[in-house]
């Protein structure tokens, strides 16, 4: 099956070295995987690109897209009940068919898999796609028992949903992100453990259609953004029902009946037990590395089983290297099309690329949508740079006033004297497309005073931009409309 598939590639027992040896081996047909192999065609290689399972990876497939396109209907009814903040409206909304949603999300699913994957093959002849499992050997790459010769391999097997260690847990029929997104029915109550992106997106999402949501986690939301950020966004998910619990401990899990019940102790060390229906586990995700007899080969993994690599995105065995989730950092399509865009070039033309993650836009795609670029406060103080802040409720922004709609802030963290900006954090309705602004200004250095001198368009989010840069100066309260 090897040799039909890639006709090219050299018989298990050859020598290799000849012309018929790929330049390149990827291993992982998601985004990394398919951003490697597309760029190392442009480079005028042959490339062997090796998946399992289904192609296109966690975001087409189970990630970014289903669970984006979930969020957006359940803003739909949202935005539907809460029209009553404008004068003189009213209006109603239900959700009548879950089922039928979820059979409009699959086939969005399979279009986008189709065009963008599947399709995409049969415009690069250079590359040769393989379906098996692989495994790392001395002499190369090894599929489903046959092995491909090769000097060169990227490795973007990306990565699956960790399990948390509660006792009872594997007798509690969980639910992943996927498997959630895949019910038949919608649940009546559903506990959703993990507090982070993936957590806080579902969780919402799941309270507007209709579900009694609890969330826990041991932390707050959203660890690594800002406590402003974190403290505002639970308390608008409190105010939409959901019942949010930071700082517990988990004791013990167990089915009961029909459900499950959860034991926690809550963040003043008191005893409380949580019942739903069912259970969504978000704590986090796990890198692929198993059964590739990554270590035997010589590629070293992390304390978290994700694939080590340096700046270059090297791994610790020469002429391999890794790119996207498999690495356990930065989880985000985007950023795992670009290392595996630089992982490439690495591999096949030098060294010289190094993996640059400073101005990464980061977006949750909760309501409002907590989006950041750039160094937190205590990040950056923990970087020993001296800072100054400012935080613009966005009830100073004119947008949100128009839109009857305050729920958010705006929080710059600059270097101080200089005014560099260090990094941008929002949390207001679409802010994901208000981010890039601060994302070009995190990238080239610019600093609060370029974003104040700079034209804004009035009555847009990201404006909010330029307002809290003029705060740093200046009393935005005695500034008339772009007065600034």
């Amino acid at each position: 099956m090897l040799d039909k598939l890639y006709p090219h590639c050299c018989p298990a027992d050859a020598s290799g070295g000849g012309p018929s040896k790929p330049d390149l081996v990827v291993v992982g047909a998601g985004s990394a995987g398919f951003a490697a192999a597309i760029r190392a065609v442009e480079l005028g290689a042959r490339v062997a690109l090796v998946g399992y399972g289904a192609i296109g990876g966690t975001c087409v497939n189970i990630g970014c897209v289903p669970s984006k396109t979930l969020i957006r209907a359940a803003e739909a009814l949202h935005h539907t009940r809460t029209a009553p903040r404008f004068a003189g409206i009213s209006a109603k909304a239900r959700l009548e068919d879950w089922k039928a949603l979820i059979v409009q999300k699959d086939e969005l699913v399979a279009s986008l898999r189709q065009a963008k994957y599947d399709d995409l093959l049969a415009e690069y002849e250079s590359i040769s796609y393989l379906s098996g499992r692989a495994r790392l050997t001395d002499q190369g790459v090894e599929i489903d028992g046959r092995l491909l010769r090769t000097d060169k391999v990227v490795i973007a097997t990306g990565a699956s949903p960790a399990v948390p260690a509660i006792p009872g847990l594997n007798g509690v029929p969980w639910l992943t992100s996927t498997t959630a997104m895949d019910l038949e029915a919608l649940p009546a109550s559903l506990l959703v453990i993990g507090g982070g992106v993936v957590g806080v997106e579902l969780g919402q999402m799941f309270a507007r259609m209709g579900a009694r949501v609890t969330i826990v986690c041991r932390s707050r939301l959203l660890p690594n953004a800002e406590p402003e950020v974190s403290a505002a966004l639970a308390d608008y998910l409190r105010a939409e029902d959901v019942e949010v619990r930071c700082g517990v401990a988990y004791d013990f899990i167990r089915r009961v009946g029909d459900g499950v019940e959860l034991a926690i102790r809550d963040a003043d060390g008191r005893p409380v037990t949580l019942a739903a229906e069912r259970v969504l586990i978000a704590t986090g995700r796990t890198p692929n590395t198993a059964g590739m007899g990554l270590e035997t080969a010589g590629v070293a993994l992390d304390a978290q089983d994700a694939v080590r690599v340096d700046d270059r995105l090297r791994t610790t065995r020469p002429g391999t290297y890794a790119a996207g989730d498999v690495t356990g950092r930065d989880f985000y399509v985007y950023m795992a099309a670009y290392g595996g865009r630089l992982a490439a070039e690495n591999a096949l033309t030098g060294e010289k690329r190094q993996y640059d993650a400073s101005a990464m836009p980061e977006v949750t795609f909760t309501d409002p949508q907590a989006v950041s670029v750039g160094l937190t406060e205590a990040a950056a103080q923990r970087a020993g740079l001296d800072v100054e802040m400012a935080v613009l409720s966005l009830d100073q922004v004119p947008r949100a006033l128009a839109a009857r709609d305050t729920r958010g802030l705006i929080k710059l963290v600059a270097e101080r004297g200089s005014g560099r900006l260090l990094g941008a954090h929002m949390l207001a309705p679409e802010a994901g497309d208000s981010i890039q602004t601060a994302v070009l200004a995190v990238k080239h250095g610019l600093t609060v005073s370029d974003l104040a001198d700079t034209l804004f368009p009035y009555l847009t989010t990201v404006e909010g931009v330029k307002l809290g840069a003029l705060s740093f100066a200046k009393d935005i309260k005695k500034l008339s409309c772009c007065a600034g």
